[in-house]
């Protein structure tokens, strides 16, 4: 038993030694304005499509009953 909670803590170890390695520095850039604009336009167009999809959808209760 002693064994096996050793072993599973030697695994455990190994995995986290291996993550450590793998993370690797880097440089975080600044948005330009160009970039903002992308994600802003991104995020809106994603926004009209949900509201598109629920507004066209047959259960929807936004249309106006005549």
């Amino acid at each position: 038993m002693v064994m096996m909670v050793f072993g599973r803590l030697v695994v455990s170890l190994k995995s986290k030694i291996r993550s450590l390695k793998m993370k690797k520095p880097y440089d975080k850039i600044e948005k330009s304005e160009s970039m903002r604009v992308e994600i802003r336009s991104r995020k809106a167009q994603k926004l009209i499509q949900e509201t598109l999809k629920i507004a066209d959808s047959p259960n929807s209760r936004t249309t106006l009953a005549v």
